[in-house]
């Protein structure tokens, strides 16, 4: 436990400080990114300009200012602020600085902003340990975490604290951001460094709206860019261009949490492109889920759904295609899993699409449901029990030309219900 950012200004001015700690914003001026949540106006930044903020938790990706604004709020606050590791504090922790915030309002009046980052890494009992502090305004919190609090942070919390969603930066925040690190004198590269427009396109679309990953990638560049300029003229900086950048960032770790949002919005944009018909959009999310080490067997028991919900009998060959992919998934395994996967992915987004088994038995199941449970016709009863006999005559439909013949199968209650209503369009089973 520590005062947070107690050293922070100092810190970030010394050369061993990252480019991404020395760039952090120092004021809400300075802060890029997010109108929605802290834009001029917004009902948080109101707040925290007279300083009155109730308890937040920001949720957001990697790299897109949750730490940044709990620094900003930091240095314009009058309360004293503390900082607990998500990681290293336990139950212990948690209520010491409680009996401190109590100690600190009843002898200085002065309140205890509480700052936890990551903090779905809290368990359950460091959660409850906050609630009472929480709710009674002993201490205000700010937690940060990359994962959905809703699924991650106790239901008792959230309803104490206001969520606060951050989403990916902009290209145009991203840049913005390059640009002032480029130039800023002191806390920046002051301009010992210059970029071809190329280079900064590059870093800004391999950034992924992740402001902590572009700015390492920029300064990383620009430390190549200035070993290898050993022959420039007197006063000429060196120049970053595609190749640093490509250098700086060989491999890009890729935004995908198999446990988190990204796992479930992944597959959702999966889906939803193949049922579009989108067969490039169906492989670019299919490679997303790949390069995260998604497991090949979820993503092929997905589709198995699909092939039966979206294409069902529009192309009834298409369950027998994921069926296989799936077997292959399960036999091969990454990497080559994903040559089957695609060839399964493409061939659902292209083939053609009817809910009709999908929507006749989730209408037959709501029947059901609503006590349509209704008692078999005595001509379609088993006829293998005592009195059977007495029951009117099956027409065996093989008797019968075509193998059909008119006979009620539908309960008594039900003659006439339609749950099975094909669409319209190629490969679609017409009624004979």
């Amino acid at each position: 436990m520590r005062d947070l950012f107690d050293d922070t200004a100092e810190q970030s001015l010394t050369e061993g400080a990252p480019l991404a700690a020395r760039m952090r914003p120092r004021t809400l001026d300075e802060f890029v990114g997010q109108g929605d949540a802290v834009g001029p106006g917004t009902v948080l930044r109101t707040a925290i300009e007279i300083d009155a903020l109730s308890s937040l938790i920001l949720y957001g990706p990697a790299g897109t200012g949750k730490t940044s604004l709990a620094r900003v709020i930091a240095g314009m606050t009058e309360a004293h602020v503390v900082e607990l590791s998500a990681v290293d504090a336990g139950v212990k922790e948690v209520r010491l600085v409680i009996e401190q915030a109590r100690e600190r309002l009843k002898m200085t009046g002065r309140r205890t902003l509480l700052f936890i980052d990551e903090i779905h890494r809290f368990n359950k009992s460091q959660q409850d340990a906050l609630l009472h502090a929480v709710e009674d305004r002993l201490v205000v919190l700010i937690g940060a975490t990359t994962e959905n609090p809703f699924f991650e942070v106790n239901a008792p919390l959230i309803s104490r604290s206001r969520i606060v969603e951050f989403t990916p930066l902009t290209d145009d925040d991203i840049r913005a951001i390059l640009e002032r690190a480029l130039q800023e004198p002191v806390r920046g590269l002051g301009g010992s460094v210059s970029i071809t427009p190329e280079a900064l396109d590059a870093i800004v679309t391999r950034a992924g709206g992740d402001a902590r990953s572009a700015l390492t990638t920029l300064e990383l560049a620009a430390q190549i860019a200035s070993a290898a300029a050993v022959e420039r003229a007197p006063g000429e900086a060196p120049v970053v261009t595609p190749d640093e950048v490509a250098r700086a960032t060989a491999v890009r770790a890729v935004p995908y949490d198999k446990g988190g949002d990204a796992h479930y919005d992944v597959i959702s944009a999966f889906i939803k492109s193949m049922r579009g018909s989108d067969p490039d959009a169906a492989v670019y999310w299919l490679a997303r889920m790949v390069a995260g080490g998604e497991d090949p067997k979820f993503i092929a028991r997905r589709m198995l759904i699909f092939a039966s919900e979206d294409v069902g009998m529009a192309d009834p060959g298409a369950l027998s295609v994921a069926v296989a992919a799936f077997k292959a998934a399960e036999s091969v395994g990454w990497p080559e899993a994903r040559i089957n996967l695609a060839h399964a992915a493409i061939y659902l987004a292209l083939a053609p699409k009817s809910n009709a088994a999908y929507v006749a038995i989730d209408e037959a199941l709501r029947d059901i449901r609503e006590g349509r449970a209704e008692r078999v016709p005595d001509h379609l009863r088993d006829r293998h029990r005592p009195g059977a006999d007495l029951y009117p005559p099956y027409q065996y439909p093989h008797d019968h030309p075509g193998a059909r013949v008119e006979q009620q199968y539908l309960p008594d209650g039900l003659t006439g219900r339609r749950y099975y209503r094909p669409a319209e369009g190629p490969g679609q089973q017409e009624e004979p």
